[in-house]
This record gives C-alpha cells, sequence and structure tokens, in this order.
C-alpha cells in the first residue's frame, strides 16, 4: 500500500527553466545598459553556455561572466545584472498548474510527502518558501545531504530511511527519465514520469506518465 509521494523540485512543482531564462535575460538587459559591451542575443547565448559548463545553481555565474567577456568585475554592472534579476525572480517563482491543490488532496489520502533535488539546500527551502509550499513536506533532501547528485541511489534511499517507509510503500515523481526515474527505480520505489516538466529524453520508463500535476492522484489512487 502506497503511503508517501516523493518529489523532484525543479521542473516538477516548479517551472524552474522559464523562471531562470526570464530572469537571465532581465539580467542581461540591465547589464548592457549599464554598460556591459555586447549585444542581448550574443551574451544571452555565452551566458546559458556557461551555465551548462558550471552547472545551472551557480551563484557566482554572473562574476564569471562578466570576467569572461570583460576581463574583469565591473561592480556597477554587475549589480545591475543581480538586481534585475532578483526582481524578476520575485514573479517568475510559481509553482505548476493544480500543485497546490494536488498536495491538498495526497495530504487527505494520508500521505507522506517529501521532496529529493539536486538543489543546493539553502536554494530548495526558498523554493518552497517561496511558493508557499513548505508546510506540505515531511523530508527534503537535498545536494548537501548526500552529497550525490540522482540517479545515485543515496539521495532517494536517505529519504525513504527518514520516512522510515519501505521502498515499495513510495512513488517518486520526477521530470528527468535518466536522473529520476532511473535512481528511483533502482532504489525500489513506484515512479511518475512529469512530462508536463519534462526537458530530458531518456530510455528508463516510469510506472505513470503525467500531463498535468492532477494525473498523479489517479497513480495514487492506482496503488492504494
Amino acid at each position: 500500500m502506497l503511503k508517501a509521494v516523493l518529489f523532484d523540485l525543479d521542473n516538477t512543482l516548479v517551472d524552474f527553466m522559464r523562471m531562470k531564462e526570464a530572469c537571465s535575460e532581465a539580467a542581461i538587459h540591465s547589464m548592457i545598459e549599464a554598460g556591459l559591451p555586447l549585444d542581448e542575443k550574443k551574451a544571452t547565448k555565452k551566458l546559458f553556455k556557461m551555465y551548462k559548463t558550471v552547472g545551472i545553481e551557480n551563484q557566482t555565474i554572473f562574476e564569471s561572466f562578466l570576467k569572461t567577456v570583460m576581463g574583469e568585475i565591473d561592480y556597477k554592472i554587475l549589480a545591475a545584472g543581480i538586481a534585475a534579476y532578483r526582481r524578476v525572480k520575485a514573479g517568475q517563482l510559481v509553482p505548476y498548474p493544480h500543485v497546490r491543490e494536488t498536495l491538498i488532496k495526497l495530504k487527505e489520502r494520508g500521505l507522506k510527502l517529501g521532496i529529493v533535488s539536486d538543489a543546493p539546500r539553502l536554494q530548495a527551502w526558498l523554493r518552497l518558501a517561496e511558493m508557499n509550499l513548505v508546510e506540505f513536506f515531511d523530508v527534503v533532501i537535498a545536494l548537501e545531504d548526500t552529497g550525490q547528485l540522482k540517479p545515485s541511489q543515496m539521495p532517494f534511499k536517505q529519504a525513504i530511511e527518514k520516512l522510515g517507509l519501505n521502498p515499495k510503500e513510495l512513488l517518486f515523481v520526477g521530470d528527468n527519465p535518466g536522473r529520476d526515474i532511473k535512481g528511483a527505480k533502482q532504489s525500489g520505489m513506484h515512479t511518475a514520469l512529469a512530462k508536463y516538466g519534462q526537458l530530458m529524453k531518456g530510455t528508463n520508463k516510469a510506472d505513470h506518465e503525467l500531463k498535468s500535476v492532477k494525473d498523479l492522484l489517479k497513480a495514487v489512487d492506482y496503488h492504494r
């Protein structure tokens, strides 16, 4: 019998890439207005190329970006970029449609809920707080908790242990077949692929495919 549902965070509960693109484009625009000697298209392309190298969660990306394109950090330009990023982020970091109502219904079914994310701990908690979702989750596993990225089984197993459940009593929901679905299946859990947020393709097939977050309720009831 299913007793808990675990979620990936980015592109599963929150449309992270839409937020990242909007914030980064706003930052580039403001940096150019402050004196960055590049056009917006080239600058944005270079920034996202750097994200692929250093990681989408890198917290000093704008400093590295300015060093790369200008040879130094111009703090007037840096401040303009960071301020614009933060302004846009406040309006963009929202959950997918039906997330809150689905979490409420899962709680009403008596299920425990958790997060297993590759995001740094502070960033994971900030996203949950900014979306006003903190109170729903019994456990949150972030990068620092194991030091391992999915599909390593370590983050999944730590969540299982903290909940005190058997793996077969959990359903994991994620958008990345090669990380979320693979790691969860290898850890012995049931799986659901968040098709609505999927960016990466993969051969690891989930037990369920969700076109919307609210489709999760049918998947849960299947295992009840």
